[in-house]
């Protein structure tokens, strides 16, 4: 497997570069004080072709694939990492399930619209009393003649603000262990749905986390993705595909730390001379970007997995699990070159600390990345010598 770049690779992450340096990073500090997205930033993100980048051209896609969508995450993320996780779970969390799952019908419906940038999407499954446990949902849908009548709430829901698409898992079958779970497609103002409140955070502050709350809000049956009963497995699979986003973000925000603190060590002069001549800077920078390409390693092969439709699901949490605990890592490396500084909201490596940490809890938990490692390894041992 060969990760290097093509020349139509390249050429995108160039032109994305001088888009993000020149568009993303400057209002990334402005993003994150406000709390907000500016006006403007999806429409530009969708003309780029952002928005709907391995979607098929005959949907309306940039009909790319998923190495290069990862890289892209990256590139975005390295600028800000809210806009970079905006685009991640917009891709991973609502076009890759309908992608994967919708009929003829709702692809022709909702892809275009999302692809563009037009309608933005997400993933509504956790609940106040179901995180890492899932599969205890209790927001439920009830099918009556009229359709599927919702009712319930649903809690950190990313792009919730933004969305016109949501995508929704709630139980349909709640005697039944293994098919209790469906999936369903609800749209912005459909009535008795609506946004609760938003969460106040410490990193990504411009991406919306939002709470949703359904009183016996009615959908089509045509709105039903995949088949009833098949949420639960269809809600695990969208997450991997989401690690590999997370993964991805992580990586562009240690990027973005490694850059600033090399920069800084190479100016910062203490006892007579710049402190990237000491060792003890050198020997961080070198554990920083050593974290970095590994990182980058892992996630790539994730990507390449899924993109020639081979079983990821492992690969998916081993590179969302060792992406994250890097960027933690190398974001409060980052500060210690910094020194004071690096504390002060004046330089952006305490941004870029408080970001990171969210990389270690959305999408499963750095607990649950483990354990689904592990179970692997104990149910299958011949894939740890696979090739």
């Amino acid at each position: 497997m060969d990760f290097n770049l093509d020349d139509d690779q390249r050429q995108l992450v160039d032109e994305l570069r001088r888009f993000c340096d020149g568009e993303i990073a400057p209002k990334a500090e402005q993003r994150d004080q406000e709390g907000c997205f500016e006006n403007g930033l999806i429409e530009q993100l969708g003309e780029m072709g952002l928005l709907g980048l391995y979607v098929p051209t005959e949907y309306g896609g940039t009909g790319l694939d998923i190495v290069t969508y990862v890289v892209a995450v990256e590139e975005l993320s390295r600028a800000c990492a809210a806009t970079g996780i905006l685009m991640s779970a917009h891709h991973s969390l609502c076009v890759d399930p309908i992608l994967n799952y919708g009929t003829e019908e709702q692809k022709q419906k909702y892809l275009p619209k999302l692809s563009s940038g037009e309608w933005i999407g997400c993933l509504a499954l956790t609940e106040p009393g179901s995180g890492s446990d899932a599969g205890a949902a209790r927001c439920m849908a009830v099918e009556k003649g009229d359709g599927w009548h919702i009712t319930g709430t649903k809690n950190f829901v990313t792009n919730g603000r933004e969305s016109h698409v949501f995508l929704l898992i709630a139980v349909t079958d709640p005697d039944d262990k293994r098919r209790r779970l469906s999936a369903f497609i609800v749209e912005k103002g459909t009535p008795g749905f609506e946004l609760g409140k938003f969460e106040k955070k410490l990193g990504i502050r411009a991406s919306s986390t939002a709470e949703l709350i359904f009183e016996d809000c009615v959908i089509p049956k045509e709105n039903l993705l995949g088949e009833r009963g098949r949420g639960f497995r269809i809600a695990l699979s969208t997450l991997d595909g989401g690690r590999l986003g997370v993964a991805a973000q992580a990586i562009g925000i240690s990027q973005a730390a490694l850059e600033a603190a090399t920069d800084y060590a190479k100016t910062r002069v203490q006892f007579g001379r710049p402190i990237a001549k000491f060792q003890a800077i050198q020997w961080k920078l070198a554990d920083m970007e050593m974290g970095i390409a590994g990182s980058r390693i892992l996630t790539r092969h994730g990507a390449w997995l899924k993109q020639n439709k081979q079983a990821y699901e492992c690969e998916a949490a081993m590179a969302k699990l060792f992406a994250s605990e890097v960027s933690s890592r190398v974001t409060n490396a980052a500060i210690q070159v910094f020194g004071g500084y690096g504390y002060c909201a004046d330089y952006p490596v305490e941004r870029h600390l408080r970001d990171a940490k969210i990389t270690e809890l959305y999408e499963g938990t750095s607990e649950i990345q483990r354990l689904v490692i592990a179970r692997k390894l104990l149910t299958e041992p011949q894939w740890v010598t696979r090739g």
